[in-house]
């Protein structure tokens, strides 16, 4: 059986302001036990492991997420057949992604998408999160310039899950590696933009389809969806404020 991707509509759309649910955290729990994305409203960064889905705040703190609560974007999937490593003295994010991306090009990996869970002990982990923002047509840029704020964890346990998606696909997700993190105690987490990390065991696996469940309201196809900026999509994903 293919080992499929579930995401919940585009990149592209989110970045132009849909952030109106499209299914709910019950749902998306049937469709895989590992993965990321945010909920209505831009309410909170979303960090999905071990089949349950948790919400990150614009305080770092995290709770399990409610299972009627909104999701207008995810990208989840399970965690089967994956490659075993161990990992160390990773002093900041390129040089994580550049480790993670020389493994699944020695798999031949890199027109493939990839979920990745990293447990392990970190040095330093800055991360964000936001508050949401009820909107229509407002770009996701404008909601978290006024509503995200970053934190910093130090000498913290946890886990990163972490979604790659190969550089084609950019405009559906975004290119790349993208970052979300848990504490062990499932207390703090959030976007990570930076790390230090000191030693972690890593699962990854390749992901070879995808399904992608679009927004059933006509609200949806009022978005011209190309108009979505590249610059913008890397800086609110990719980055901090």
């Amino acid at each position: 059986m293919e080992h499929t991707m579930y995401q919940v509509s585009t990149l592209q759309a989110l970045a132009l302001g849909y952030s109106r649910s499209v299914i709910t955290v019950e749902e998306l729990l049937k469709h895989g036990d590992t993965g990321l994305g945010t909920f209505e409203d831009v309410n909170g960064e979303m960090i999905l492991i071990d089949g349950r889905c948790f919400r990150a705040t614009n305080d770092g703190s995290v709770t399990e997420a409610e299972m009627t609560r909104g999701v207008p974007f995810a990208s989840v999937s399970y965690i089967k057949n994956e490659r075993k490593l161990d990992i160390s003295g990773i002093t900041n994010i390129a040089k994580l992604k550049d480790a993670l991306n020389l493994k699944i090009e020695e798999d031949f990996g890199l027109n493939s998408m990839h979920l990745c869970r990293i447990d392990g002990e970190f040095n330093c982990v800055k991360a964000r999160s936001e508050t949401g923002r009820h909107s229509h047509h407002i770009s996701l840029k404008e909601v978290l310039d006024g509503n995200q704020k970053d934190f910093v964890f130090d000498n913290i346990k946890g886990s990163l899950v972490c979604v790659y998606h190969p550089d084609y696909m950019d405009g559906i997700n975004a290119p790349g590696w993208h970052f979300h993190f848990v504490s062990e105690d499932r207390t703090k987490g959030g976007h990570v933009f930076e790390i230090d990390l000191k030693k972690a065991s890593v699962s990854l696996c390749k992901i070879t389809g995808i399904q992608i469940q679009l927004p059933k309201e006509p609200a949806f196809d009022t978005y011209s969806l190309k108009q979505a900026s590249a610059n913008e999509i890397k800086q609110v994903e990719q980055g901090s404020k």
